[in-house]
């Protein structure tokens, strides 16, 4: 099974977006934050060679001088979740023989970064989520909702409560 950057993102924000995102049921291309984020992420780095895709599974934003991995986000608001992405596309890398030095997060919006490494314990970490990732993906019935303060602003949000 082929597990996203974006679905292990989804993992850390919503076991019922990952569901929905991986059974093809997705609202965020009429959500004006997803496009926000998207003109951000488009219009930040410009002579950066941008979205390099690996083994068709993981969408890297941009690798500088194939040592320090770059990824683009609008905020801060979920950076738990953004900082386990970058540390599972470093552990990816790795398991192909890619070794990449560190990661940053980039919030140009807010003119802010956030450096990302893999430690010790985070490679058998990001193991056992991608053993639960895989078992949310094939229950048949999709997770609970997790009312959030965070739900109000995902695109999701009409289809799980409204």
């Amino acid at each position: 099974m082929h597990i996203t950057g974006t679905m292990f993102y989804y993992y850390f924000v919503c076991h019922r977006k990952l569901w929905c995102f991986y059974n093809y049921i997705n609202y965020e291309n009429e959500s004006e934050k997803v496009i926000l984020g998207k003109l951000i992420d488009e219009s930040a780095y410009g002579r950066e060679h941008k979205h390099i895709m690996i083994d068709q599974t993981v969408n890297v934003d941009f690798i500088k001088d194939w040592q320090v991995l770059h990824e683009i986000k609008k905020s801060r608001s979920i950076e738990e979740a953004s900082i386990w992405q970058v540390k599972y596309y470093l552990y990816f890398l790795n398991q192909r023989g890619i070794k990449i030095e560190k990661g940053i997060l980039d919030y140009p919006k807010i003119k802010k970064r956030r450096e990302v490494v893999l430690q010790e314990g985070d490679s058998e970490k990001i193991e056992e989520i991608l053993i639960s990732i895989e078992k949310i993906l094939l229950q048949e019935k999709m997770p609970p909702p997790i009312e959030s303060k965070i739900c109000k602003s995902c695109a999701y949000y009409e289809y799980c409560y409204i």
